[in-house]
């Protein structure tokens, strides 16, 4: 359409996107959001929504595109669990270690503001978190984990991997980072090596 200007709606929702990991949810503003996609409210309105359906259209798009990468590294558990659980947690440090992307965790981060957060907003995240744990879970379970241990196993590894970023954030080197998933990762194999009762 003659005098209308045309713009790439996935690339907006990655500057968006962006945008909200880089500084939150509550600290992002319309114009931060204006400058990051360079477009005028209006037509971030009109064609992305509210500043809350936005966040909720990034949030997903974040949780697709990481949660494809940690379905595919534990695609293997049955197999190789130790190995799938280990490019799990390289999934993580790979994107820690990006230069492209913010540091940290979009989901992460949004978990960390749920108090500050509407109810729908809280809500998305806190289901976002709870695919992790199922994803995990799903994973140790055909790596013949009890249903127990799966499940323990599932928070854990769901806790330090978000822990992760978090510490990341913080100022944490990659040496100790992956001093942290050692350390799962050699609990991990001692449960898996324990007998089955």
């Amino acid at each position: 359409m003659a005098g209308k200007k045309q713009f790439d709606v996935d690339v907006a929702l990655d500057a968006a996107m962006v945008q909200f990991w880089r500084a939150g949810y509550a600290d992002t503003s319309l114009d931060d959001l204006s400058r990051a996609t360079g477009l005028n409210r209006s037509s971030i309105y009109s064609s992305l929504g509210d500043k809350e359906s936005l966040f909720s259209r990034c949030l997903d798009r974040y949780a697709r595109r990481y949660g494809d990468r940690y379905d595919q590294a534990l695609a293997g558990a049955s197999e190789e669990p130790l190995g799938a659980v280990r490019a799990f947690f390289e999934v993580t440090l790979r994107r820690i270690a990006d230069p492209d992307v913010p540091d940290g965790c979009l989901v992460a981060q949004t978990a960390m503001a749920i108090p500050a957060l509407s109810p729908d907003i809280a809500t998305r995240a806190i289901d976002v978190v709870g695919l992790q744990r199922v994803r995990l879970r799903t994973a140790l379970i055909a790596a013949k984990l009890t249903d127990s241990d799966a499940d323990n196993f599932a928070v854990h590894i769901a806790a330090v991997n978000q822990s992760l970023a978090v510490m990341s954030r913080a100022g944490a080197s990659q040496k100790q980072l992956h001093t942290i998933v050692d350390i799962s990762m050699s609990a991990l194999s001692q449960a898996l090596r324990a007998p089955r009762a």
